[in-house]
């Protein structure tokens, strides 16, 4: 299908915490006329991210922190969502046990792969890879609450699964890799 498509040009429009670009590509369309079309493009690297399940106690580790975009869209600016990070050169596995050993102080265990997703494709190259593992007393290294130099002010939320699930319903879980993870684990529960 990539023949469909012939990149024209790029044009870098900001270069900062990531690439934004500007594309302008030629798309062939299935009856065989060429439409020239112009996108932005954000890159900032690919990502990983990590729910944390206790099956003794059937809870989540969750974390809740500012994210000014969602502020800037006009909802509540704290988001509760699983731990993440970008990659930073790490494998996803590896990133996502060090995103949950800084952000809640666990470092996991029985870390298992669950599928890689692009939140936003239309606009975002990011691709999050999505892993499930488990906390309890045996995984506590530190509080957590993330890295200041990194502007992270971080806080740790545990919630029984069953509450965790409920607030996608009622909009106070509103992320999407969380959203992902919480409904992997309901069918995952839900097979046993």
């Amino acid at each position: 299908m990539t023949e469909k498509v012939l990149l024209r040009d790029t044009q870098i429009l900001s270069e900062d915490w990531g690439t934004l670009s500007r594309v302008t590509l030629d798309y062939q369309r299935d009856d065989g006329t060429v439409q020239r079309l112009s996108r932005e493009v954000y890159d900032h690297g690919n990502a990983a991210a990590i729910l944390l399940y206790n099956p003794e106690s059937r809870s989540v580790l969750l974390v809740r922190q500012f994210r000014y975009p969602v502020m800037a869209n006009g909802d509540p600016a704290f988001l509760l969502e699983v731990c993440a990070g970008l990659l930073d050169g790490d494998d996803p596995k590896n990133c996502a046990e060090r995103e949950a050993l800084e952000e809640t102080g666990h470092a996991p265990s029985d870390v298992v792969h669950v599928c890689d997703a692009y939140m936003s494709p239309g606009s975002v190259t990011e691709k999050v890879s999505l892993f499930l593992g488990h906390y309890g007393a045996e995984t506590y290294r530190s509080a957590g609450g993330g890295l200041v130099d990194e502007g992270e002010e971080i806080e740790v939320v545990e919630l029984a699964f069953a509450a965790a699930f409920k607030m996608i319903g009622t909009g106070e879980i509103t992320d999407a890799k969380t959203i992902v993870l919480l409904q992997h684990l309901a069918l995952k529960l839900a097979s046993q």
